[in-house]
């Protein structure tokens, strides 16, 4: 009898290790995808991951994987026309609904539709204010859940930052917190296979921007390039470090 209960118990062990190491290399592909800016194989992994949550509709991690790279696809076609970017975004947030609608709630979940109700707001002026009404309530939440968890830090931080004006006390409280961010991920691991982990490279590269509109070159330069140490492949750092080489 013990023998088979620890059988079961090892099966079970392995059948939970395989999963999470398939959700840290689905997690990877995303990243990379968006990271080299291949538009291309984001679509092929949201038509990969619509075939397999349509398989288990249940399935939660998928549909966070599923949500995660339209969410990236819709940043890459930001300026593109025919409403690409807004059409991803929005199958995002509605991805991303099951898993709202538990009693078990997810800081990681609701960061992550904040973020692209944010960004469809942006993108549709007439609903602006009830689309970002609403990624206010998710972060809100998400904050209550888990206040130094470095995405949503990082997702309030980045939306200040786009509203505020240059010099305004609003614009240094944003700039605090995308300094704490940045702490925040520096202390947590870039590379965790079985929960979210995105938003390094992008925090400390929105950090060395603004470093850089602040005139300090030097930080914006370290920032950088810790971005790139964590996605050297990170073609819009790739961008900036080289501006930031320029006379």
């Amino acid at each position: 009898m013990r023998a088979k209960l620890l059988l079961a118990t090892v099966l079970l062990l392995s059948a939970a290790g395989l999963r999470a190491q398939e959700g840290g290399d689905l997690q990877a592909q995303i990243l990379y995808a968006f990271q080299t800016e291949d538009s291309n194989s984001l679509r092929d992994l949201i038509q990969n991951l619509s075939t397999q949550v349509n398989g288990d509709a249940q399935d939660l991690a998928l549909r966070y994987h599923l949500a995660h790279a339209e969410y990236r696809l819709g940043e890459l076609s930001r300026h593109d026309k025919g409403g690409a970017a807004a059409a991803a975004f929005g199958n995002c947030i509605d991805e991303l609904k099951p898993a709202l609608d538990g009693t078990v709630k997810s800081a990681e979940v609701m960061v992550l539709q904040s973020a692209c109700y944010f960004e469809l707001a942006d993108l549709k002026t007439l609903e602006a204010i009830v689309l970002r009404t609403r990624a206010g309530e998710r972060l809100k939440e998400a904050a209550k859940l888990a206040p130094r968890n470095p995405r949503v830090v990082l997702v309030a931080a980045l939306e200040d930052l786009n509203h505020a004006k240059t010099g305004s006390p609003q614009r240094q409280r944003a700039f605090a917190q995308l300094q704490l961010a940045a702490q925040l991920f520096e202390a947590s691991s870039a590379t965790s296979i079985d929960t979210p982990g995105w938003g390094h490279a992008e925090c400390y590269m929105s950090l060395s921007r603004e470093l850089q509109l602040r005139g300090d070159a030097l930080g914006a330069r370290n920032w950088i390039e810790k971005a790139l140490i964590s996605a050297p492949d990170y073609k819009a750092a790739q961008r900036q470090l080289a501006a930031l080489a320029k006379p």
